[in-house]
């Protein structure tokens, strides 16, 4: 056994320092980032992905894309895939799935041919399949054969943009890039819906993380993507000052109409206060009250590795595993339109507080400083 005593650093760890700025408003900020990556053709966007789980929907896609922003579409939308390249006729439609959507894959052959006769068949329809960004997701990327299987996928597509994740340390990251990754994503078990560290112990702190795995990926020309653990706007903001190319998130967006999920409606009795003249010359109010019933909305939110995604997607819990997520009931949000405005809203701010005129700068702008305590988030 080997103990590391080095401390490592989460969100809730560290606060970044304001700097004197020559900014003088929110909209000087550019949040478009232009990207080359090492194997993929080069392109650009706000370097936001919603997550492939529940929130990895065409619905969340068409949202984002008006934004500029990306989306990891959940694998086990990829039947639709085909109808939305091929068979669509809105060709402005199909361009913005293509420049901001992520086909995602599993380790898995049968997945891996579904995706190259989607590209086959789009390709035969007049279109570029090399324009098709692809992202390799499994829960645990430290096995020799997920290495491999990057390298068949690369192989497959040399000049595709490829993120392959999940891992949270250099060496993984370096062998990933050598075998075909562009991205990386980083993080085991951070994410809101996530039980890994919970059920096996294994884990490591995402600032940390960004930090040492950028520094490798970046070494070799590659980039990384931090999956997970952002629980509002300032993380997000943190997680581009430790250096991450990208993020990529889930919980933030859960509730909202986008994300694949039933919605709930509950009812509860409540109090509510009645005004009462006492009809007296001095016109005193008394105060009674009475019951209310009241309706709240939810969304049924649920990690890939949950017992609820397995019995929904993929024919139930296999009886040598255990979840690794866990389904809850998160308040009802409305438009994911809502939640992407206090975001960017939020990041443009942050760079004015740093004196970064872009989203790209703000590795080399920003100062992370550890606190002395784990400061509220919210």
């Amino acid at each position: 056994m080997i103990l590391e005593n080095e401390i490592k650093l989460d969100f809730q760890d560290v606060l970044i320092r304001p700097k004197r700025s020559t900014l003088e408003s929110r909209s000087q900020v550019n949040l478009i980032k232009n990207f080359k990556p090492k194997y993929g053709k080069e392109f650009s966007g706000i370097p936001i992905i919603a997550a492939n789980m529940a929130t990895g929907t065409f619905k969340m896609l068409e949202v984002f894309a008006e934004n500029k922003m990306f989306v990891a579409i959940a694998k086990h939308f990829n039947n639709e895939w085909n109808y939305h390249l091929t068979e669509n006729k809105n060709l402005e439609q199909v361009k913005k799935y293509i420049d901001y959507g992520f086909y995602t894959i599993g380790m898995s052959d049968n997945e891996l041919l579904q995706l190259i006769q989607v590209a086959n068949g789009w390709e035969s329809d007049g279109g570029d399949k090399s324009n098709i960004k692809i992202c390799i997701d499994i829960a645990n990327g430290y096995t020799q054969r997920f290495a491999s299987f990057v390298k068949k996928v690369r192989d497959a597509f040399p000049k595709n943009v490829i993120v392959a994740g999940n891992v949270a340390t250099p060496e993984m990251v370096q062998e990933l890039v050598i075998a075909g990754a562009d991205f990386c994503k980083i993080g085991i078990g951070p994410g809101s819906a996530c039980t890994t560290r919970l059920k096996t112990g294994v884990g490591y702190p995402q600032i940390s993380a960004s930090i040492e795995c950028a520094d490798a990926a970046h070494g070799l020309g590659a980039g990384i993507i931090l999956d997970g653990g952002m629980r509002c706007p300032g993380d997000v903001a943190k997680a581009f000052v430790a250096n991450s190319d990208m993020v990529m998130i889930g919980g933030m967006l859960a509730g909202t109409d986008e994300q694949d999920g039933e919605t709930i409606s509950k009812w509860f009795e409540s109090e509510e206060l009645d005004l009462i003249y006492n009809g007296t010359s001095n016109q005193t109010v008394d105060f009674s009250t009475k019951k209310k019933i009241v309706e709240n909305k939810y969304k049924v939110w649920y990690g890939m590795s949950s017992e609820y995604a397995q019995e929904k997607h993929m024919s139930g819990m296999k009886n040598y595993r255990t979840s690794e997520g866990r389904k809850e009931e998160v308040e009802y949000k409305g438009p994911v339109q809502n939640i992407i405005d206090d975001l960017l809203g939020g990041l443009r701010s942050a760079c004015t507080y740093i004196g970064s005129q872009s989203i790209k700068d703000m590795g080399k702008c920003g100062t992370l400083i550890r606190t002395n305590r784990q400061h509220d988030r919210f």
